[in-house]
């Protein structure tokens, strides 16, 4: 489908963890995923104490309000829609005043986890975002109409988690 008014762009977010703790990728694309910025964030460790305090919590504290907050808050340009692979990141939605829809590939979405925009098919998995934000089903539902069906939304987060290890690698080596 063509795009009509103002280019639309859009966020791919992930939360890797790695040894050195959790840490994430946050990229921003046009409609034709192209790079327009990148941003990754220095490794999380949560201590015993947060671990116990956080419980069940913690991923979406840590995913959400630490990681994520700061990568998007960081970034300059903004984006239309954020989508992520982890569900822990739809708590973002409450810090961030912008859409924030999980790609829920090859799961089976728990009702607890919040509205099914789209179910799954054969291309794409299913879409879901915050109960706490149902207004934001029809914003998720025009930004997919305007980059059509054929955009695959996971491709993506291939490149996020590449160039996240590629840019610890750069990082390592410029402090070796």
């Amino acid at each position: 489908m063509a795009q009509t008014g103002a280019p639309i762009q859009l966020g791919f977010l992930t939360v890797l963890h790695e040894a050195s703790g959790y840490l994430g990728g946050y990229l921003v694309t046009n409609s034709w995923g192209r790079p327009l910025e990148f941003r990754v964030s220095s490794a999380v460790q949560p201590n015993r104490v947060q671990q116990i305090l956080y419980g069940a919590s913690l991923p979406s504290y840590l995913y959400g309000e630490l990681i994520g907050k700061t990568l998007v808050e960081k970034t300059t340009t903004p984006a239309a829609l954020i989508f992520t692979d982890r569900e822990a990141v739809l708590d973002l939605r409450s810090s961030v005043d912008v859409p924030i829809a999980w790609l829920a590939a090859g799961e089976t979405v728990p009702e607890q986890s919040g509205i099914v925009v789209k179910t799954a098919t054969e291309i794409r998995p299913a879409l879901v975002t915050s109960s706490r934000f149902a207004e934001d089903v029809s914003k998720i539902e025009a930004v997919l109409e305007q980059i059509g069906a054929n955009f695959d939304l996971l491709e993506p987060f291939s490149r996020v988690r590449e160039a996240v290890t590629e840019a610890r690698k750069m990082g390592a080596t410029s402090r070796g």
